[in-house]
């Protein structure tokens, strides 16, 4: 169906309804919508696009294609006209949320701040006032061994911290990094920046793998690396994703909001990133063109020589992803890459009976240049990984608190397996160059 067409018929579609009355006394949803045809496929990314709609998957209505789930948040006041249009053209759908607002609303009860007054506050999901002073209590009770480094601010000038975890001074250590909360909306991400730093400063000592992890290792852990979008969450609009930078698109409308993850410079802006300000994976007016992503990328590129692993948290798909996303191209160690997903995904299987999917991100989800883990793979970080949390949809960003230590749980399990496996190959290849430099030549 031509598109100009189907956009005219939807705005004919939309004015009738309105003067019906619909979408008084609905609630938001959170739909699964499945199209079968290319006229479905158009007539559901029109409805992403035409309607205050959420995407949550896909991320962009260009992904959408015949036979692929799409996950839609659907406000009230356009549930109605949604679903009969929906039915008009037969596109199956079920609905994954009936009420999401009374998650929201749940998930952000205020509950009293201080770290040590409960023990379920690493069940929780935390403001960003919240994590700031965590940040400052855990530092002040771990003066040897947490250390905060301010390694930028964010556009609204909030500070970017990064709390670096070195808990014995032996010389010329490695190190790790991992990053939370690039993406405003995904809750579990920043919950298990502050779950990963809680948990090891807790068993060190205690568990075998943790400590011999950190006695090879120092870990550099940015709990928030987008804390505008992230506050926006939290005080206005639960599902923004981008963060809060202003830019003015080619129509001259202002839209608010660079994807951090299509920022960086890698394939930047290609195939899978969009050049347009209003949309969801906007990938800036040019490489580090965002004060976080450029503070993140500065760091890196003074300490490339020590970080061997880097870890970027995200959610949701169960998903444990690794270069390139940027390229169908295969990394050089990909079947390096591909061992330690897989057996990081066998072990939360063993453990959590949870299915992890594993692989090089193109291939597995889709093309997604300016990424972080393939630009710090490209820097030289030959260990470069994405995670994405729970779940698989039922909840999706709206993850509830009593899902919390699960999710964390099985990332953690996959941050032990893989930095275990990075620690064993340097070693063997720090071993393997060692003897060569000392093998005599023969004359």
């Amino acid at each position: 169906m031509d598109h100009h067409i189907m956009r005219t018929l939807l705005a004919v579609f939309v004015l009738v309804n309105l003067d019906r009355g619909y979408g008084t006394e609905t609630h938001d949803q959170v739909l699964s919508i499945t199209p079968k045809t290319q006229e479905q496929v158009e007539v559901v990314r029109n409805v992403s696009t035409q309607y205050e709609t959420v995407l949550w998957q896909p991320v962009s209505h260009q992904y959408i294609t015949e036979e692929t789930q799409v996950h839609l948040f659907v406000p009230a006041n356009s549930s109605e006209m949604v679903q009969d249009l929906l039915q008009k053209y037969a596109i199956t759908n079920e609905v994954l949320l009936a009420n999401p607002s009374e998650l929201i609303e749940m998930q952000t009860k205020n509950y009293s701040t201080d770290p040590r007054s409960s023990s379920t506050f690493y069940e929780r999901y935390h403001s960003l006032e919240d994590i700031y002073y965590w940040i400052n209590r855990t530092t002040m009770d771990n003066t040897d061994k947490v250390k905060a480094i301010l390694i930028g601010s964010s556009y609204e000038k909030r500070p970017l911290y990064v709390l670096k975890l070195s808990l014995n001074d032996r010389p010329n250590k490695k190190a790790a990094w991992i990053d939370c909360g690039i993406h405003a909306r995904e809750w579990i991400s920043p919950a298990f920046c502050l779950w990963f730093v809680q948990y090891s400063l807790a068993f060190y000592r205690q568990n075998q793998e943790i400590t011999n992890i950190l006695d090879d290792m120092d870990f550099y852990v940015l709990p928030v690396m987008n804390p505008d979008g992230y506050k926006y969450t939290w005080t206005t609009k639960r599902m923004w994703r981008k963060n809060r930078s202003l830019s003015r698109s080619r129509w001259g409308s202002t839209c608010i909001g660079v994807d951090l993850n299509r920022n960086f410079d890698a394939n930047w802006c290609t195939e899978g990133a969009s050049p347009e300000p209003c949309s969801e994976i906007y990938c800036g007016a040019f490489p580090e063109s965002e004060p976080e992503s450029q503070a993140v990328a500065n760091f890196l590129r003074t300490h490339k020589d020590s970080v061997q692993l880097y870890i970027s948290i995200h959610s949701y798909s169960q998903m444990l992803l690794f270069p390139y996303s940027c390229t169908m191209d295969e990394a050089e160690n990909h079947s390096d890459l591909l061992e330690m997903t897989q057996k990081a995904a066998q072990n939360i299987r063993r453990f959590y009976r949870t299915n992890y999917k594993y692989g090089a991100g193109a291939k597995t989800i889709y093309l997604a240049p300016g990424g972080s883990d393939d630009w710090a793979y490209k820097l030289g970080i030959k260990y470069s990984f994405t995670f994405e949390l729970q779940d698989r949809g039922e909840y999706g960003f709206l993850l509830p608190p009593s899902k919390i230590s699960k999710a964390c749980n099985e990332a953690l399990i996959a941050v032990k397996t893989i930095a275990l496996k990075v620690i064993e190959k340097t070693k063997a290849s720090a071993d393997s160059s060692h003897t060569a430099k000392n093998v005599m030549p023969v004359l």
